[in-house]
């Protein structure tokens, strides 16, 4: 058991030391985008299925409440937490319609629509994101896999390289981490932070 215990570590560490290696730049150009929408009084709207759907709202909470420094809120919405719009959308439509049409109720130029999904192409974050670009929000994937549909369509793809779900989680979560913390030091301790 310990052996199987240390191989999921080991695997953990490697996929996202392949994952930095591969994404660096690209995390720089989505804290950098992700800073300047808040500065100009945008929102964030986060979205996923299942664990990806805990991760947005994780990552919404981060943004509203605090991070790691003391700081007033930021504007960050999960899009997977109203039952009662979740439902209503899914059994009068479609699921794959949940995300889409509250980005076309809340959502406005300049904001920031972030969608996660481990496959890189679940039909409701694909059609949020579709509609996100129409609208002229700025869009974030989170992918794992080959990074499916939303890698080729989204304005920046954070992409892990593995085909374990848990892997691709795990990596997410601290990227998203990453973000938040770096947003904050931009935005609160040293503005011209490089």
């Amino acid at each position: 058991m310990e052996d199987h215990i240390i191989k999921i570590f080991k695997d953990s560490s490697r996929t996202k030391d392949t994952f930095l290696n591969e994404n660096l730049g690209r995390l720089v150009q989505v804290i950098e985008a992700v800073t300047a929408a808040l500065k100009a009084g945008n929102k964030i709207l986060l979205f996923g299925n299942g664990g990806s759907a805990a991760d947005a709202q994780h990552l919404a909470a981060e943004f509203v409440n605090r991070f790691i420094i003391e700081r007033p809120p930021l504007p960050a919405i999960a899009l997977t937490t109203d039952t009662s719009i979740l439902t209503s959308i899914g059994n009068d439509y479609d699921f794959s319609e949940i995300f889409s049409k509250q980005i076309r109720a809340i959502g406005q130029h300049g904001d920031i629509a972030w969608g996660i999904s481990t496959s890189g192409k679940s039909p409701n974050v694909v059609k949020g994101l579709e509609i996100a670009k129409k609208m002229g929000l700025v869009t974030i994937g989170f992918t794992g896999k080959d990074g499916g549909e939303i890698a080729k369509m989204v304005d920046f793809s954070i992409h892990v390289e593995s085909s374990s779900t848990a892997r691709v989680q795990e990596t997410h979560m601290l990227a998203g981490h990453v973000i938040c913390e770096l947003v904050d030091i931009k935005l609160f301790q040293k503005p011209d932070f490089k």
